[in-house]
């Protein structure tokens, strides 16, 4: 695949208003959490031509010019979409000045006009993207884009903003990147810097580098067969291919250096000979090493493992099997995890039946409580979704049919790789309780994919968890790591180590790490950002809310119009919401400036000094 693949989906929001939200379909200064940052291709090993901004387009005939508004139109911290004929813009007011920009949100597509204006950036109302209003550089994540900007000016009182059409377009705009100046054989086994994982810290790890003025070889590494791709929208959007949620096609890639290795499982790591081997025998060394290897499901103990068609959640071709495996037929989801219930209920306009088996008493009780919980679940009761919750699986009743290929979802299937190993038919829980079952999705965890480091000397936690200082270093020099796999210092729980598998903070990982194998110590200011989406609804989450001692609601749950607000004490420590845009957005604004809001704060019903009224 070289074709690079972006699906933008044109979306509407409600901001506190009855309109329907649908994500879309989409790849993805001073900065707020990187604000010791300089500028784009500072570093002094930079050639001029590698800090050269991307070509512009000079003729007249690609640029459309247009009177927008009169000059008295917008008040100060204002934002207005304005419409130039040939796409549109977002207008800003700060300070008395104008600023022009991209008016989507490169990550999803979300209309900036109702997210959030503070202090020179303008932070997306649905997922806290950040992005700054001169610039249009990315401040805070996720996505891997910025934003395009456009030249304003005022004239006998009308403010006329001149734009690029293409730019208009395309609503995004790719940092300029440094190319690897060695001449380097593919095949030699040796990099400057190895990344393992082709996730979200990984590329950003990667792009930054490039970004930054590295010069020197980069080698990414992933047992994916795809290059990277949107993870989360796989148990959202079943029916999704590789190309579908694509972030960056192989030509990008190749385009700005950044080798990728796919199919290629890490056993061993040897850091004292800075070399790691691979399954099949190849050996690479490395000058700096950044491990992102994310996750892997949690093991389950009953009987029945060899039946066909359980899954994980893992690839697209696992989606697609599951979307197709479980049409008009009964699916059963094994645990009340976010992905579980997101494949539950992107299964119920295609399953005859959904079964979700959990182990707690209501959805979701730890991560949001059990008010919130309830809410959710009658969401999905309403939807024909059948709970057994205080239930575990017992075994998994198969039958013998027609025989299938035992090379996994996708794979070629050969003499060697077909048998007749049952196909499930049932599954049968500790209750005794027997459901009917042709397609099973396990949803009950994950623990970090680290086995390959046991006796590598990095340092790892009691659970497996990769332990990194502030720079997202490990103990071994040479070896960073971050993204779900790593516990870090959390400023916020005065440094004591977190472990928050939000694919936002592995974009700030990647960053971070990426920064500090450059000798930049780069400070961690970002707010974690979690969301997930259930039957067109979604739930928008921030802060860390572990340990929360009690949860303030606001709205109407019934309704699942609500804010909730986690405390611990008498401090706001996280934020979530469903139709109430831009709250969690503008929770991150006051958190992120390093504010505390108090429990009494939030008590009181009125909460209007949260919600943004700069927009038009």
């Amino acid at each position: 695949m070289t074709t690079a693949l972006f699906v933008e989906v044109k979306v509407e929001l409600s901001l506190l208003e009855k309109e329907k939200e649908v994500d879309g379909l989409s790849p993805n200064g001073k900065a707020s959490p990187f604000a010791d940052c300089r500028p784009n291709g500072a570093l002094g090993h930079s050639s001029d031509d590698d800090s050269t901004p991307l070509q512009a387009y000079h003729k007249s005939r690609d640029y459309v010019e247009a009177s927008v508004c009169h000059v008295k139109d917008l008040e100060n911290g204002q934002m207005r979409e304005v419409d130039l004929g040939s796409g549109r813009a977002l207008l800003i007011k700060q300070h008395g000045e104008f600023s022009a920009l991209g008016h989507k949100c490169p990550h999803y597509g979300a209309p900036l006009v109702k997210g959030v204006l503070s202090k020179g950036h303008v932070r997306c109302p649905w997922h806290g993207a950040c992005f700054n209003i001169a610039t249009g550089d990315i401040e805070d994540f996720p996505g891997l884009d910025c934003l395009p900007t456009f030249q304003v000016r005022v004239e006998k009182d009308k403010v006329i903003i001149r734009a690029n059409k293409q730019a208009l377009q395309s609503q995004k705009r790719s940092k300029a990147m440094a190319r690897c100046s060695a001449v380097i054989n593919s095949n030699t086994c040796f990099t400057h810097v190895l990344i393992i994982g082709s996730g979200p810290a990984g590329l950003v790890c990667a792009e930054t580098l490039r970004q930054e003025g590295f010069t020197d070889r980069i080698v990414m590494c992933t047992m994916d067969r795809h290059p990277p791709y949107d993870r989360p929208k796989l148990s959202k959007s079943l029916d999704s291919t590789a190309e579908q949620l694509r972030l960056r096609s192989m030509d990008f890639l190749q385009d700005h250096d950044i080798e990728l290795l796919t199919e290629k499982e890490v056993v061993a790591l040897d850091v004292k000979m800075r070399c790691v081997t691979f399954e099949d025998g190849l050996r690479m060394e490395y000058r700096k090493l950044f491990i992102a290897t994310g996750n892997k499901p949690k093991a389950l103990n009953y009987n029945g493992k060899d039946v066909r068609n359980v899954f994980h959640v893992r690839t697209p071709e696992d989606a697609n099997s599951i979307a197709r495996l479980a049409n008009n037929k009964n699916a059963v989801i094994v645990g009340t995890s976010f992905v579980g219930m997101e494949v539950a209920a992107a299964l119920t306009d295609k399953a005859h039946s959904v079964s979700i088996i959990g182990v707690e008493t209501v959805p979701f009780k730890k991560a949001l409580g059990e008010k919130v919980g309830k809410a959710i679940m009658k969401l999905f009761e309403v939807n024909r979704v059948k709970f057994y919750m205080l239930n575990e699986v017992s075994e998994m009743i198969g039958h013998h049919g027609q025989g299938y290929s035992t090379a996994g979802p996708g794979a070629k299937s050969s003499p060697e790789t077909t048998s007749f190993q049952p196909q499930l038919k049932e599954v049968v829980l500790k209750s005794g309780k027997v459901l009917r079952a042709d397609v099973c999705v396990v949803g009950a965890g994950c623990v970090p994919a680290t086995s390959f480091l046991k006796q590598s000397g990095v340092h790892m936690d009691s659970k497996g968890f990769i332990t990194v200082n502030k720079m997202m270093q490990t103990n071994v020099d040479s070896v960073f790591a971050g993204g779900d796999v790593v516990t870090f210092p959390f400023q916020p729980r005065n440094n004591k180590k977190v472990n928050i598998p939000h694919w936002q903070m592995a974009h700030v990982h990647g960053r971070v790490a990426a920064l500090s194998m450059m000798g930049r110590v780069t400070e961690m200011k970002t707010v974690p950002y979690f969301w997930s989406a259930m039957f067109g609804k979604t739930i928008r989450y921030a802060g860390y809310g572990d340990g929360f001692d009690d949860v303030i609601i606001q709205g109407d749950l019934d309704e699942l119009r609500f804010v909730a607000f986690y405390t611990r004490g008498e401090e706001v420590v996280a934020v979530a919401s469903m139709n109430y845009d831009p709250i969690v957005s503008r929770v991150v604004e006051v958190l992120g400036s390093g504010k505390t809001i108090k429990k009494r704060d939030v008590e009181t019903g009125d909460i209007s000094w949260l919600i943004d009224k700069g927009s038009q």
